[in-house]
């Protein structure tokens, strides 16, 4: 029997999960100009070829990690009916127990302009749902929908993305059970306060 017909097929599927997961990693460490698709392959297991099959180049790939990002967070984290109180509870959680979708994030941000066509989508569904709200009369509408949604974004990484000095002024307890749990109390009062019509 030839060594070729003894090989198993390859799995397209799982390969590309374990490249995605590994330049998730990667690019989360190193951001997008400091990756290396030697790097990426290695901690995949696999050869970097199958990077370039899979997806084409390293940008072609970041963006395939920021779209899986951006899904995952559209998933974990819904805004039904425009509750931005609820949904900054649900992405504050999230960001915490995700530490490398922030920095994906972050790295996105500084790296590429343009967003890509599932962000874009994403983001316009959000505010569909914002506005929807606004018109109900379940969020102020005295705040254009855009804005409200903005606010609330940067308000549910307002601990977690403060400066160093800030954090450090409460000494240990920066990033104690404890310290957490009062932040996100107070994320939530604010958020109300921010987002709920007058009266």
């Amino acid at each position: 029997m030839s060594d070729r017909s003894t090989r198993r097929p390859r799995d397209a599927a799982a390969t590309k999960a374990l490249l995605l997961r590994a330049a998730t990693e990667e690019f989360a460490e190193y951001g997008l100009a400091g990756a290396r698709i030697d790097r990426i392959a290695d901690r995949a297991g696999v050869n970097k070829r199958l990077i370039y099959v899979y997806f084409g180049d390293k940008d072609a790939l970041f963006d395939a990690v920021v779209d899986d990002q951006a899904q995952a967070v559209v998933k974990a984290v819904p805004l039904e009916d425009g509750d931005l109180t609820q949904f900054a509870a649900s992405r504050f959680d999230y960001v915490l127990a995700n530490p490398e979708a922030r920095r994906i994030a972050i790295w996105r941000a500084f790296e590429r302009a343009e967003p890509t066509d599932a962000e874009l989508a994403s983001y316009r569904e959000r505010l569909d749902v914002v506005a929807a709200a606004q018109r109900d009369g379940r969020l102020r509408a005295d705040i254009p929908a855009a804005d409200l949604f903005a606010i609330v974004l940067r308000m549910t990484e307002s601990w977690l993305s403060a400066p160093a000095g800030l954090r450090a002024a409460v000494e240990d307890e920066a990033s104690s059970a404890r310290r957490l749990s009062e932040h996100r109390s107070a994320l939530l009062a604010a958020v109300r306060s921010v987002v709920e019509p007058p009266g």
